[in-house]
């Protein structure tokens, strides 16, 4: 049965009923489900902006009513619904189809059934487009599939994952968070669309040569958002349009962040800042990383440590030095929240087995972030002990969040099961602290996380990529991470500069994977050195965070004067780009624009730039190529665009856009071009 009613075109047959319905400029949104009802949850997407479309809002072109963007119409074969450049139809036993303005298909549903018998990919196989397989626990494992329609096909975005390759095309994602794996989903295709999979379900994509599949194991209903565009360009900004934009990126976050695992004493800390002060090296922020606090889940300083923060903050104030503090969301047994935490229901709870969700440190349990409760209660700690005292950045660690065991099957929220919601948990985590940032009356947040959902990004999330290997297939795989993460709407993205797990700054190979990485922050959306460096510092204590060891030194003095010298250079390179970076953080702002983009980003129509996958765009007007090989001597670079002039920004040389070039490298110099305008 179809029928046209309050600006959607809904389908019902036997159990299932399916809208579609406008949602932002050239776009649909298309549910389904098995329920009695359509569930009312908008998960990543929220309402257009004025002007643009929404079924809530926009009234519907219904049996012959005009001057409208939008229409929907009965037709022979079923019902059709336009909007801008993308329509859809839906036959009348329920097969979609999804369309640009040309008539040409994005989307087709991958129907093998005898259904309809006219149907050309008729077929006796039974495999259903929208398979809702029941679960015992009374929801559904849902199955939704699309016909390949060119294996040519390039796919990005997505969100961020451990491997070499931008393009996604023949690639199979578990949708689910761990440590240094966000999903995010979000896909930007060649053939000009857009989709996001608007569900927080654990689950699956598939992007193969036959199908293209989404799956979430526990979910009550079908949820997706379709946009066409001509240019990735316009699809990335129809995106941001109904999930959101980053705030504008505070002064502080356009130069250098100092970092290491982990500073132990308030006069460690302060001397490091000074000594960068005293060598007038530019930095703008400093960070507390974890256990500064007596247990987790007390959200304080320990006073044996850090005996008068209030006093460090005024001082690294008063030299013009941002203070960023480690956060946690796990919460120990024996701290002193546990108790009145458990009694309110704000922890997170399991189905089986002993009740924690990570070893470390003590079996400590998570915060439940989707709880508005727990969300309240964690703020209001950190309100009175960290931001009464001036402190305005904070570091929202362990997003994903980060189990012990990922049995996602075994753990419940607020909402539902984890597996039927978990990937909110870092989207919450965020606003956590963003709402009550926000609240106190502060603008353009920004707070470091190591996880990120669809919808992040509006709650002033900056994402690194978590706890990575210090080699160079590692720092190929963040080059990756971070344009495949612009792609998927997360605009703010860094790394650990140098990678996460060990390397000794002593250490000649891992001095030059060093200089390397130090190189290419420089042109991420944020430079921030941070590790784990070996070999560990003698521990000071026996209570509190001092049971924690700590790493090596990790400043740029401490890696031999040939690697100073050169990180010195690119500190005052990030410097001299300060007034350019901020007008990239104003385009993420306003249009939810990549800060690091891919080159087709700027240049859709030089096929090759579609092609090239280890450099890209640090905005519009400066080509990034970082050295991914050690001992390399020379790098082959990709200079998009025909018709335009590339200047080599360290020797001056001009070259034409549309071809390949192969430069000289030296350990002092990444290969940098800036578009001579």
């Amino acid at each position: 049965m179809l029928k046209i009613e309050d600006g959607k075109l809904k389908f019902h047959y036997d159990a299932e009923e399916l809208w579609i319905e406008p949602w932002g400029q050239n776009s649909l949104r298309i549910r389904a489900t098995k329920n009695n009802c359509m569930p009312e949850n908008d998960w990543a997407l929220q309402k257009p902006a004025d002007g643009q479309q929404c079924a809530d809002t926009a009234p519907a072109q219904e049996s012959g009513k005009k001057d409208t963007e939008y229409s929907i119409r009965e037709t022979d074969a079923g019902a059709e619904i336009v909007n801008g450049k993308i329509s859809a139809t839906i036959s009348k036993l329920g097969k979609i189809m999804i369309y640009n303005q040309k008539g040409e298909i994005l989307l087709e549903e991958y129907w093998r059934n005898r259904r309809d018998v006219r149907d050309a990919k008729c077929s006796a196989i039974e495999v259903e487009a929208r398979e809702f397989r029941p679960n015992i626990a009374g929801d559904y494992r849902l199955t939704m599939r699309f016909e390949s329609k060119d294996p040519h096909e390039k796919i990005y975005g997505m969100g961020q994952y451990q491997q070499p390759y931008l393009d996604l095309k023949g690639m199979d994602l578990e949708l689910a968070h761990r440590n240094s794996q966000a999903s995010v989903p979000f896909l930007i295709s060649s053939r000009g669309y857009g989709l996001l999979w608007n569900n927080p379900s654990i689950g699956r994509a598939v992007f193969g040569r036959n199908i293209m599949s989404f799956e979430a194991y526990a979910t009550k209903a079908l949820d997706y958002w379709v946009t066409a565009g001509d240019t990735p360009k316009e699809i990335e900004e129809a995106y941001a349009s109904v999930t959101g934009t980053v705030p504008m990126m505070p002064e502080y976050g356009l130069g250098f962040w100092q970092c290491k695992l982990r500073y132990q004493t308030q006069e460690e800390l302060l001397e490091v800042a000074r000594e960068y002060k005293r060598r007038n090296l530019p930095i703008d922020l400093i960070v507390i990383d974890f256990f500064h606090w007596p247990k987790q889940g007390e959200w304080k300083f320990d006073p044996v440590y850090w005996p008068d923060p209030d006093a460090m903050v005024r001082e690294l104030k008063e030299m013009g030095i941002e203070l960023m503090v480690s956060i946690w969301p796990t919460v120990d047994r024996e701290c002193e929240n546990f108790e009145e935490m458990l009694e309110k229901g704000y922890l997170i709870r399991t189905e089986r087995g002993f009740r924690t969700g990570q070893y470390f440190q003590g079996a400590t349990l998570y915060y439940d972030a989707t709880n508005p409760g727990a969300r309240e209660y964690v703020w209001e700690k950190a309100k009175k002990n960290y931001y009464e005292k001036g402190i305005r950045v904070f570091w929202l660690d362990e997003a994903e969040p980060e189990y012990s065991a990922y049995d996602f099957d075994n753990y419940r929220y607020y909402l539902g099961t984890d597996l039927e919601v978990g990937n909110l948990y870092p989207l919450d985590y965020a606003r956590t602290f963003y709402e009550g940032m926000e609240a106190e009356g502060q603008k353009n947040i920004v707070n470091l996380l190591r996880c990120a959902w669809a919808g992040s990004q509006k709650y002033g999330a900056l994402v690194w990529s978590g706890d990575i290997a210090s080699s160079f297939e590692s720092m190929r795989n963040q080059l990756a991470a971070g344009l495949n993460m612009g792609l998927a709407g997360i605009p703010w993205w860094t790394t650990d500069i140098g990678g996460f797990h060990g390397g000794d700054p002593s250490d000649p190979a891992f001095r030059e994977l060093f200089v390397r990485w130090f190189q290419w922050g420089a042109f991420c959306p944020v430079m921030r050195l941070h590790g784990d460096r070996e070999p560990r510092q003698p521990q000071l204590g026996t209570t509190g965070g001092a049971t924690c060891l700590s790493g090596a030194p990790n400043e740029v003095w401490c890696y031999g004067d040939t690697v100073y010298n050169i990180c010195v250079k690119y500190l005052n390179i990030r410097e001299q780009m300060r007034d350019y970076t901020r007008e990239l953080m104003k385009e993420a702002h306003e249009k939810g624009t990549p800060v690091m983009r891919t080159l087709f980003y700027e240049f859709p129509e030089d096929k090759t730039a579609w092609e090239a996958e280890d450099e890209y765009l640090y905005g519009s007007r400066v080509l990034a190529a970082p050295v991914l090989e050690a001992g390399a001597k020379t790098r082959r670079v990709y200079l998009p665009g025909s018709g335009v002039i590339w200047k080599d920004a360290w020797n001056g040389q001009e070259y034409p856009g549309g071809d390949w070039i192969t430069v000289q490298v030296t350990l002092e110099d990444m290969p940098v071009f800036v578009k001579k305008e």
